[in-house]
């Protein structure tokens, strides 16, 4: 009878255990639901790309911190998005990558002779470019140095900044079907001549001389 008894106050010692186990277990599951009402991290979309200048955004730097520092622009705090004035690329942090391509780059004089006779009066030019896109960042600078040389006016030149996934915030974008960047087109007459898609087949002076002269074959991507 002692044994039953013994065996009895055990059960029920073990029985209010589990019931202690699994009230903490019901909080913990509260705690797990209130939990799932929050927004979930894939949900939450940042302001801007984490590659490490977003810490940077509204932080004004002195001109020596600017000259010295090394910008990461993947970062979407550092991309110029549609209608984009040349003078900006010229400003940090843009300057580090565009004056030193514009200053190293030496059109051939040949090419530059023959673009110089022909008529640019009826001529426009659109250059859609990324400043996350090195190609963008290589041969846009190289570009300008070579309108400068060839004395095509800038404000015949249009600038599209676009998004890394090649969209600008345009009315008139969509029209232009860009899939690679930079992207350079020839207008006449506002009648499309031809474009120079990301790097150039011979070099832009060659093939900007090629496509005003209807010679250009363009790379088949």
């Amino acid at each position: 009878m002692r044994i039953y008894s013994i065996i009895t106050i055990i059960a029920i010692l073990t029985v209010l255990a589990g019931c202690g186990t699994s009230r903490k277990t019901g909080a913990g599951e509260t705690a797990i639901a209130a939990a799932k009402e929050q927004p979930a991290p894939v949900d939450t979309v940042p302001e801007t790309a984490p590659f490490g200048n977003a810490a940077l955004a509204g932080k004004e730097e002195s001109e020596s911190e600017a000259a010295t520092h090394v910008w990461d622009f993947r970062d979407a705090t550092t991309w110029l998005l549609g209608d984009i004035s040349p003078e900006r690329l010229a400003e940090p942090p843009h300057a580090s990558w565009y004056l030193e391509g514009y200053a190293s780059y030496n059109p051939d004089p040949e090419y530059l002779e023959q673009l110089r006779k022909i008529d640019i009066s009826d001529l426009a030019v659109t250059v859609v470019l990324g400043t996350w896109c090195p190609d963008s960042r290589r041969e846009v600078p190289r570009f300008m140095k070579l309108a400068e040389m060839w004395g095509f006016p800038t404000e015949k030149i249009r600038f599209i900044g676009v998004d890394i996934n090649k969209v600008a915030p345009l009315d008139d974008y969509g029209s232009l079907g860009i899939e690679r960047v930079p992207t350079f087109i020839f207008f006449e007459n506002n009648l499309e001549k031809g474009r120079i898609i990301e790097i150039p087949v011979s070099s832009l002076e060659q093939d900007s001389r090629d496509i005003l002269e209807g010679k250009y074959e363009p790379i088949n991507f």
